[in-house]
């Protein structure tokens, strides 16, 4: 009640954002008429003016009236549109570093130039962040018109570019470019050897376009690029071939479709155990024996493949590839895989190419990346129900912006039907209705499967329609810029088209560059002049009509979808409407709802044919959304705690890498590198306070012979008159440093300095990939420590800290016995590693370009010695793709490679 009356006094924080950034709107306004009447070089000469007042220190705030001024002038010549008031608005609160709400059709993209060219003018770089190439490519040529006007560079990121064209797009005032490829870049810049191949500069303002669904629908999926590890593939398609045949029978798995889980009954236990024995995958032991663990995760995977997984819902098959589908927004995610074997086990159900599994050599999340900008900004249409996330993820506040002009929508209650026909015959009818009165419609559903259900419906009535779902994904642009025009019917998954208005009466512009192949010339003019002309007859038709009509076959689990498709009617004042059609069957009402619900509407008389319609319905299915809302907010909020302890150790070796390669000479850190390697060896073999006779002089010699490629008489020193350990710890550092004096000198100290660095950082590469594959295995099975009443996260944080230091450790010794016996033969490669293909990336870049890794450099066997099986300090020449020398069978790189 108090904070009722607090509101009602003060009003809200909202209000309150919204009436400081109103008062400088006429201090903005008072500017146009002298901006106006510049020319086009005296209006630049005032941009140039105030970026030489920013150079100078001037602070970015005390210029923005000004500068929003200048670009709502700039806009107006180079495009012809005018920023409203209220854009204004929106342009200071992204300049904040907050999320400005806007509904669609208020003009996002123009928005974003007034924050954009405020913070270009500082010569540090923007970026702006969509959703897809498309939007990236379309948004930079078309707002780049605007920023050329003002002398401002331009540069887009999208699938395909070479690092010389990343480079150059980086080095632009202005970067646009979606979350895959910004995430990426910056991935395989901290797998570069060099900084001139780096492509991005630090960071320094970012505007994320669509910001909920890169912030919160894609946060659960981190960005992982990946290296081949050994191939398994027969084994998933062996597995696959038992599990077709024991998933016809229900009662040998548990599944819970609201927490995404499978499990195997006891009955199904034995029975799958048999099957294996029968089909020849399981030939010792029990399966749940140890040394049968790895094929118990392979028939996992591969169950929860055939039971959770549903082929045109949660991925589609084309060029014998499995392509998963983003829930959130229908589109297919080209070179994405699903981790831990699941993309491989639905290969093997599908029976496609089962490619290899990987090795993640580089990951992050977009929580962690977009955290690393100074200063963060979004704006999308739907943000509110997820204000909480965004302030406590992210620090970002959410400021909900007024229209231009008020909303005419019509927002009809949802219609509950009892099974899902009625419900496809209800809104066929509805369809029919609209058809009939040349109004459009807009029929969202939830997966590729059901807007091909709902399209076989119209077919069979007739029904003439456009689909837009992943399958036409190329097609997205024009299908729904032309979704206004009268009568028209667009059916389409969650995509709808964001980021493209529909626009009463049709688009004439695609209109035109459809006719003409071009966005300019005469022909495209001419084109562009008879197309407004058919719109314009066109739009006073739909207006009649009622607008755009929106129909929703299915609520989904987020509300801001629904509201998403909703905001597709009702752009800048239009007439629309909008109403959602639901039955019993549907999955939010079948395993969120309350199942009260269809016992209540039974109870009511709910007949064959019949809907009811309530303000209530709508009440609980709202809360059934909120329920999952919170559960999917608990789940990314837990991924990022463990994710938190990695990136705080990734920050660090990032850091510290890029230190290794901004440094000349590192010969004083691989000195140090040896001396702690050294004490840690003879603290290990004589432990403080302890008696010679306890000394382990034997393996504190292998230890030298093995790690600095010395033969020093360790354990004749030991039995010297007064020795002790600090004597010999100073002895060995003495031969050790004498040694690398002389190898240096027969190399040469320039080239000694360049193998140093070479080594040091392909090494470092080594053991942070090996920690990344170990931190993996960590976190799969620290939820066990639970039924040791043990915290798993306060568990994962211990050992992985103690498995960051080990990785340390093991870096110090590795680069110390390599560089004690490196030698240049003459046929050695530059020693500056060459990039070598990586074959596959999980979560990754929709190109699935080649990344850069580490290549070997020549390393020689100890003392010029040909490889001796029974001496391991020989090894160290060995190729490490080729065979142990040990006789162990395993590639020397898994055996005795990591000695």
């Amino acid at each position: 009640m108090f904070s009722r009356l607090a509101r009602a006094i003060f009003g809200s924080a909202n209000d309150r954002a919204l009436k400081r950034h109103e008062a400088r709107v006429p201090r903005i306004n008072a500017l146009e008429s002298g901006l106006a009447a510049l020319d086009d070089e005296a209006l630049r000469a005032r941009v140039q003016a105030i970026r030489d007042q920013l150079a100078a220190g001037t602070e970015l705030d005390s210029v923005l009236e000004e500068v929003f001024a200048i670009v709502r002038e700039a806009a107006k010549r180079a495009l012809g549109m005018r920023h409203f008031d209220v854009q204004m608005i929106g342009g200071m609160v992204l300049h904040e570093g907050r999320i400005a709400e806007m509904k669609t059709g208020e003009g996002k993209t123009l928005v974003a130039t007034l924050p954009v060219v405020l913070n270009a003018l500082s010569g540090k770089g923007v970026h702006v962040v969509t959703v897809n190439d498309y939007l990236a490519s379309r948004d930079a040529e078309w707002m780049g018109k605007l920023y050329g006007f003002l002398g401002l560079s331009t540069g887009v990121i999208v699938n395909g570019l070479n690092d010389d064209q990343r480079q150059a797009a980086y080095a632009c005032d202005i970067t646009y470019g979606t979350n895959n490829e910004f995430g990426f870049d910056y991935l395989r810049d901290n797998m570069k050897y060099r900084l001139a191949d780096m492509v991005q500069r630090s960071f320094n303002f970012a505007i994320v376009d669509e910001v909920d669904s890169i912030l919160i629908d894609e946060a659960r999926t981190p960005l992982i690029i990946s290296g081949p590890t050994d191939d398994t593939s027969d084994l998933y398609r062996r597995v696959n071939a038992v599990m077709v045949g024991f998933v016809t029978d229900a009662e040998r798995f548990e599944k819970d479709e609201k927490q995404r889980t499978v499990n195997m009954t006891e009955k199904g236990g034995e029975e799958i155990e048999a099957l294996l024995r029968a089909g020849g995958v399981l030939t010792e032991g029990g399966l749940y024996d140890t040394e049968n663990i790895s094929l118990v995760h392979h028939v996992n995977q591969s169950l929860r493949a055939h039971t959770l997984f549903k082929r045109d819902v949660e991925y589609v098959v084309r060029d014998d590839k499995i392509i998963i589908i983003d829930e959130f927004t229908g589109r297919m995610m080209d070179g994405r895989r699903y981790s831990d074997g699941l993309h491989q086990a639905l290969e093997a159900k599908e029976f496609v190419t089962v490619q290899p599994e990987n090795q993640t050599l580089a990951s992050i999340t977009f929580q962690n990346y977009f955290r690393l900008y100074p200063k963060l900004a979004g704006m999308t249409g739907t943000a509110s129900t997820e204000a909480d996330e965004f302030a406590e993820i992210y620090k970002l506040e959410v400021v909900e912006i007024p229209t231009n002009v008020a909303v005419a929508r019509v927002d009809s209650d949802d219609e509950v039907y009892r099974t899902t026909a009625e419900k496809y015959d209800a809104v066929a009818t509805l369809i029919e209705e609209c058809r009939a009165r040349n109004q459009p419609a807009l029929v969202g559903t939830t997966s590729i499967e059901k807007s091909e259900m709902l399209s076989a419906i119209l077919k069979a009535k007739r029904i003439p329609h456009a689909v837009l779902n992943a399958r036409y994904h190329e097609q997205e642009a024009g299908i729904i810029a032309q979704a206004g025009r009268p009568g028209t019917i667009t059916i389409a998954t969650n995509m709808a088209g964001r980021g493209t208005d529909i626009k009463l009466g049709g688009n004439a512009d695609m209109l035109a560059r459809q006719e003409t192949g071009t966005s300019d010339g005469e022909a495209y003019e001419a084109a562009l002049a008879r197309h407004e002309a058919e719109v314009l007859e066109y739009k006073k038709t739909v207006m009649a009509a009622g607008g755009l009509f929106v129909i929703g076959t299915e609520r989904h689990e987020s509300r801001r979808i629904d509201n998403q498709l909703r905001g597709r009617s009702g752009r800048q004042g239009d007439p629309g409407g909008s109403r959602f059609f639901l039955s019993l069957e549907d999955d939010l009402m079948r395993i969120f709802g309350s199942e009260r619900m269809g016992g209540m509407l039974q109870k009511l008389g709910l007949k064959e044919g019949e809907a009811i319609t309530h303000s209530w319905i709508n009440k609980a299915l709202e809360k059934a959304q909120k329920k999952v809302e919170a559960r999917n907010f608990d789940t990314r909020k837990n991924l990022l705690k463990y994710d938190d302890v990695m990136n705080d150790q990734r920050r660090e070796v990032y850091s510290q890498r890029r230190l290794y390669m901004e440094a000349s000479d590192l010969s004083e850190t691989v000195v140090e590198m040896r001396r702690e390697t050294i004490h840690d060896m003879v603290r290990a073999a004589i432990p403080e306070n302890s008696y010679p006779e306890q000394w382990d002089l034997a393996g504190l010699e292998e230890k030298v012979r093995v790690n600095l490629n010395l033969d020093l008489p360790v354990a004749a020193m030991g039995k010297e008159e007064g020795i002790d350990d600090d004597m010999i710890l100073e002895r060995l550092q003495d031969a050790a440093d004498r040694a690398s004096a002389v190898r240096a000198a027969d190399i040469g100290p320039e080239m000694m300095r360049m193998v140093e660095k070479s080594l040091l950082l392909q090494l470092f590469d080594q053991v942070w990939k090996e920690h990344l594959l170990q931190l993996d295995h960590l976190r799969q099975g620290i939820g066990l420590r639970a039924y040791g009443q043990r915290d798993p996260l306060n568990e994962y944080k211990s050992e992985a800290f103690v498995l960051f230091n080990s990785m340390l450790e093991d870096l110090r010794v590795r680069v110390t016995s390599l560089l004690m016996r490196v030698e240049l033969r003459p046929d050695a490669p530059p020693p500056m590693p060459e990039p070598v293909r990586v074959l596959d990336m999980r979560h990754p870049s929709p190109d699935g370009a080649d990344m850069e890794g580490q290549g070997d450099v020549a390393v020689a066997p100890r003392r010029g010695e040909a490889v001796n099986p029974n001496d391991p300090a020989s090894w160290a020449g060995t190729p490490r793709n080729s065979a142990c020398p040990c006789g162990s069978g395993k590639k020397y790189k898994h055996c005795h490679g990591r000695m």
